[in-house]
């Protein structure tokens, strides 16, 4: 496959960026999305140009760190993907691939197409922990728990936090996220003693980031490759009126 990447580089993070264009061939539909970066870096370096910074750690669709824009679409065309584990036969020969860092301001850019997404390890530092003292880890049925909500707080703890849905937002909203985080707790008899006080300070901490109010337009689930539940929203919801009005 033969390709046409335009691609934003920018130098550091207050640097100016711009559109760069590259050719890129003898790309085998097999790769995946950053393997087409890595021959794309791997002559970049060959002729002493600077290679293209950009996230990624397990390439196994676990950690979170793959995040990029690709047409517009936060880790590509497929759905339920992360761009580590999108490959290049969603792509057609001769393509032009737009590609770009998550662009949001709570994001800032570090390099090219890598950002900051401390931000996230802040809002879960504010509420992600409990204080029941549960000693060496149990037995894996010594706690009882509904399947139901063990089903939901697993579903939740998929989050790899990526940030694709602060990316698709047009608010930047990272309710999907801080939801996710706090639903997971919320849900298990270890996270109820702070429940309320948890929603609170992590919805605060996601304004002080600069994160935008949820935009109820359901993008973020669409864009999540691990299609959390905007559901979770609406707990998370629930459970700040409550916090609010009656300060538990």
């Amino acid at each position: 496959m033969k390709l046409t990447l335009d691609i934003w580089r920018q130098k550091s993070a207050n640097a100016e960026g711009k559109m760069v264009s590259y050719e890129v061939d003898d790309i085998s539909p097999d790769m995946s999305f950053l393997e087409m970066l890595d021959v794309l870096n791997e002559r970049l370096l060959e002729k002493g140009e600077d290679s293209v910074a950009f996230d990624h750690d397990c390439r196994e669709g676990i950690c979170g760190m793959c995040s990029l824009m690709i047409n517009g679409m936060p880790h590509g065309p497929e759905r339920a993907t992360t761009t580590c584990q999108l490959h290049m036969r969603k792509f057609h020969d001769g393509q032009r691939i737009t590609i770009e860092p998550w662009r949001a301001s709570s994001f800032p850019v570090v390099k090219d197409l890598a950002v900051d997404r401390s931000a996230f390890d802040r809002i879960v530092q504010k509420g992600g922990f409990i204080s029941a003292n549960t000693g060496n880890a149990p037995d894996a049925n010594a706690i009882p728990i509904p399947k139901k909500d063990a089903d939901i707080a697993m579903d939740a703890a998929a989050c790899i936090g990526c940030g694709a849905c602060v990316a698709v937002c047009k608010n930047s909203s990272a309710m999907l996220f801080v939801a996710a985080k706090a639903s997971h707790f919320g849900h298990l008899p270890q996270g109820q003693p702070e429940r309320y006080e948890r929603v609170i300070k992590m919805v605060e901490q996601a304004d002080a980031e600069g994160f935008g109010s949820c935009s109820n337009t359901y993008d973020c689930e669409a864009a999540c490759p691990k299609e959390i539940s905007v559901r979770h929203i609406a707990r998370l919801n629930r459970d700040y009126l409550r916090a609010s009005l009656f300060g538990e």
